[in-house]
């Protein structure tokens, strides 16, 4: 349940998707940050453009080739009010625009600080003349040349520009001034940042659409990709399920379309192994059928003939030992044949179950009675136990079970029998238990294959290897189970269940 819940998480369409949306992603980025650097970086280089054109222009403008005695805050109001665009006070001018009006550069919300009157080595502006603060350093670039920074304060970024006037001249009346006379401008770049703000929306406004589009041409594309190998997962399932006429639809000339030829091709060629190794099996199964068929009128001939001869040369001679080995030699292919007939009749299916209600206890023993096992195994199981049953083929399962612990294992070799429910169905479950040296290493997984003995040097002169496989088609036909496993302590133990009943009726006992 914990795969299939994650499973459209870690498929191949949500990774297709996934891979999409990646490349989608990092291009938006790629493409929105390429625009907001250039778009910043145009607009502010514009107005700082603007800012400094102004400021030169002013200063060429204003300031008077020669200055007469005491006019230096003449001067300054002057610069003020043309840097401004509004009077103002001297030396100092802080004009907010109109409301809700966004005019040029002239307009903008300013603070100007003009120094004309002589001073020291460096003339300042006092803390508060201005929207930022000046430094010394920045003070002393401006002696120099016309220098400007942006700087942000309290969140708001400005705009200073400092400069010195150039290109006049002072008469004899004038104070000797060591400094220059000097102006600071800071403008305000508030609107700038609004548009910033209002671009960096509508980038992100515009992402959001192009991961939208691309999922949906992901989701699309991965539809595409994924029918075709549905087409082909569900061909294969039916292949797998023994539908060999499965094929699918070639559609298209891509690398899909070469997967489903290449399936095609690949089916065609199972399909016609397949019904050759059928044919073949069919063929050596009735080839098995006829030649056990065939020997079994010869056989029983045989075996009646060498029953008289054993006699008659025992009778003669006294010695028959020549005559028992072919006695029993022709018994065991005899035995050989009826096992290969039997397995035949499986595996064309035509074995069927002939059902009676049988004693249990009376099938057990009346097995056992029959082969002159009955003092060599111990039996324990209740009397009057009744089960529904084919009792012939419950007597072969039996007889080949405790023949095998007679012939491989050692005594004790016990038989136990009792009333056992599985999956909610009655039924018998009969154990055979020896002392042997129990289950061979290497046989363990295929004790009830055909033709598989527990000692190879053994095959010339004992059972045929089809007693135990024939056992467990017995069991299977009656809709049970067989199994084999070591006792503890030494010995096998078969178990045998059986349901009371044909498979899929309800059994019952008494």
């Amino acid at each position: 349940m914990t795969v299939r819940a994650f499973r459209p998480f870690t498929g191949l369409r949500a990774r297709l998707a996934a891979a999409f949306l990646a490349v989608a992603l990092l291009a938006s980025v790629l493409a929105s940050g390429i625009s907001y650097v250039l778009y910043r970086r145009m607009m502010l280089e514009r107005v700082q453009d603007a800012v400094l054109a102004d400021v030169r222009g002013t200063l060429t403008r204003q300031v008077p080739k020669a200055s007469p005695p005491d006019s230096g805050h003449l001067l300054g109001q002057r610069l003020v009010d043309a840097l401004t665009g509004r009077p103002g006070p001297p030396e100092s001018v802080e004009a907010p625009p109109p409301p809700d009006e966004r005019t040029p550069s002239a307009a903008r919300r300013k603070a100007v600080w003009v120094s004309v009157l002589p001073g020291g080595p460096i003339n300042v502006p006092d803390p508060g003349t201005l929207h930022v603060p000046v430094d010394e350093e920045f003070a002393r670039r401006a002696l120099k040349e016309m220098v400007y920074r942006r700087v942000v304060r309290n969140g708001t970024p400005y705009l200073l520009v400092g400069a010195h006037v150039t290109g006049y001249a002072t008469t004899e009346t004038d104070p000797e001034r060591t400094t220059p006379p000097m102006v600071f401008v800071s403008v305000d770049l508030s609107r700038e940042a609004d548009d910033l703000e209002l671009f960096t929306r509508a980038l992100l406004i515009a992402d959001g659409g192009a991961l939208a589009c691309a999922l949906v041409l992901a989701l699309l594309a991965t539809r595409g990709v994924l029918r075709p190998v549905r087409r082909l997962g569900a061909a294969a399932r039916a292949l797998g399920e023994g539908d060999l006429e499965t094929r699918v639809d070639v559609r298209g000339r891509d690398e899909l379309a070469d997967l489903a030829r290449t399936f095609n091709g690949t089916a065609e060629a199972l399909e016609r192994t397949v019904t050759e190794l059928r044919a073949m099996d069919a063929a050596s199964r009735r080839f098995v059928a006829d030649v056990s068929h065939e020997l079994r009128t010869p056989l029983t001939s045989m075996i009646a003939l060498t029953d008289v001869l054993a006699q008659d040369a025992a009778a003669a001679s006294g010695d028959g030992r020549a005559a028992r080995l072919v006695v029993a030699e022709t018994r065991r292919l005899g035995a050989l044949v009826e096992h290969l007939i039997e397995i035949s009749r499986f595996d064309a299916g035509k074995a069927a179950l002939v059902l009676d209600d049988v004693n249990a206890a009376e099938a057990v023993a009346a097995a056992l009675d029959a082969r002159g096992w009955t003092d060599d195994v111990a039996v324990t199981g209740p009397a009057g136990l009744s089960v529904r049953l084919d009792p012939r083929r419950f007597d072969v399962v039996l007889a080949n079970l405790v023949g095998n612990a007679l012939g491989h294992g050692r005594p004790p070799v016990s038989v136990r029998f009792g009333a056992a429910d599985r999956d909610g169905r009655a039924g018998i479950e009969v154990t055979v238990t020896d002392r042997g040296p129990g289950l061979p290493d290497g046989l363990r997984d295929a004790i009830f294959d055909r033709f598989v003995k527990a000692d190879a040097a053994r095959a010339a002169s004992e059972g045929s290897g089809l007693g135990l496989s024939i056992a467990r088609e017995n069991a299977m036909l009656h809709g049970g189970t067989l199994d084999a496993a070591d006792r503890p302590g030494g010995g096998a133990v078969f178990t045998l269940w059986l349901p009371a009943g044909r498979p899929g009726e309800d059994g019952g006992r008494e």
